[in-house]
This record gives C-alpha cells, structure tokens and sequence, in this order.
C-alpha cells in the first residue's frame, strides 16, 4: 500500500482498543463480563430496557461490552486490522464517527428485529460498520487495485462470518447485518481523507436511505416483542 496510508495516524483505533479493554477491566471488578446483572448495570443492550424503559443510551453503550473474553480477543484482533488502512484512509474523526455510529446503526437493527428477553453487547456491530465502510470505499475506487482489493476483502470478510452467524448459538445476527448496512452508507455520506468521494447526489440518497432506516427500526422497536 502507498506509504502515505501508512504513516503512524491510527491512535484513534488505539484508543478505542483501550477503551475496550479497560471497559472490560471494569466489567470484571463490578461481577464478571458474562453476569447479566453486571452487562445491564453498564449499558448492554436489551430491547426492553431501551423500549420500556426509555434508556435509549444502551443503544450506544452496548457496543464497548464484551461477553468473555473470547469475544473481546475476536473483536480486537479485526479492529486493529481494519484500523491500520481505514483510519488513514477516512481520516481520525470520519473513522471515530463511521466506527461509532454503526454501532449504534447495529442495535437498531437488533432492537427492530430481536428478542426482548435477549441480553446483547459487544463492538461487532460497529466492526461490522467498518466493514461495511471498506466495501464502499472500495467500490468507489474500482480503478484503484489496493483499494478495490481491500473492499472485496471486506465485503468477504462480513459474508463469512454472518455465514457463520447462522450456526453459531447466542449472536446477534441483525445487529451485525445492520452495523454493515450502517458503515456502507456513513462511508458514502462524509467520503474520505485521501481517495475520491461520492458525488453529492448519492451522498444525499445515502443519507435519506439512512434516514429512513433509522425512523423505520426505532418505529419496528418500539413494538415490545416476548
């Protein structure tokens, strides 16, 4: 890859790398990653809590709890990956909000389509949204063969492993679905540092397109589901 895409500027991925694992630090000292009491008292994501008791914030806190350390280890691991082209790419803030924001984009979904009874937390949803983001970056930049390469890994990346979603017990596989339909369209919406952008006629359809993804799943979660 060009060196310039190399240059030592991912401390954003670093810091949230941190921020997970001393999140997960905490979760440990208040009672274990994978005691229920201790996921909902730091904000996991469960559909009635957001609905019924209007704590709207799980929808954004979900996404720095872990469930064991496995699941910690995992997400990490493609974090970092991703992390190391993407955030020069979108440049520090773009790639904090894209990060971020699918997250949220994620449990959306999740709260849309998911169980009530269901406890659910972990940064895939947003991981998913960098996935998501690559694969668009990637088809913008077709001409570009590092570039359009890394989009196809990562639209790969997300196929096996929602693939693998349909086996696995436990995995909140809508708010994965969502977190990769989220990053694709942040990505169109505010373009990158260094490659070409969208033009801005399909920067407004993604933004209306996730407009009305957004009034759609918070409409569909607001149906209480058991």
């Amino acid at each position: 890859m060009n060196r310039k895409l190399n240059f030592n500027t991912t401390f954003v991925t670093f810091g949230i790398l941190i921020v997970l694992l001393v999140v997960f630090i905490v979760e440990i000292f208040m009672g274990g990653s994978e005691n229920n009491y201790t996921l909902m008292k730091m904000g996991a994501m469960s559909n009635y809590a957001v609905v019924a008791g209007n704590q709207w914030w799980r929808l954004f806190t979900a996404q720095f709890l872990h469930i064991g350390v496995l699941h910690l280890v995992s997400n990490a691991v493609i974090i970092y990956y991703m992390g190391q082209y993407m955030e020069p790419m979108l440049g520090h803030l773009r790639f904090l909000l894209v990060y971020l924001l699918s997250g949220i984009g994620g449990n959306l979904l999740s709260l849309a389509f998911g169980s009530d009874k269901v406890i659910s937390a972990g940064a895939s949803t947003a991981l998913f949204g960098l996935f998501g983001a690559m694969t668009a970056i990637g088809l913008r930049n077709m001409k570009n063969p590092m570039i359009s390469y890394l989009g196809r890994q990562a639209f790969v990346l997300a196929i096996v492993n929602i693939a693998l979603d349909l086996f696995a017990p436990n995995i909140d596989i809508q708010g994965h679905i969502g977190g990769f339909v989220a990053g694709f369209l942040l990505a169109i919406i505010v373009g990158d540092r260094t490659m070409r952008k969208y033009n801005p006629k399909w920067r407004v359809v993604a933004a209306a397109v996730l407009i009305v993804y957004v009034v759609w799943t918070v409409r569909l979660g607001m149906v209480v589901k058991f």
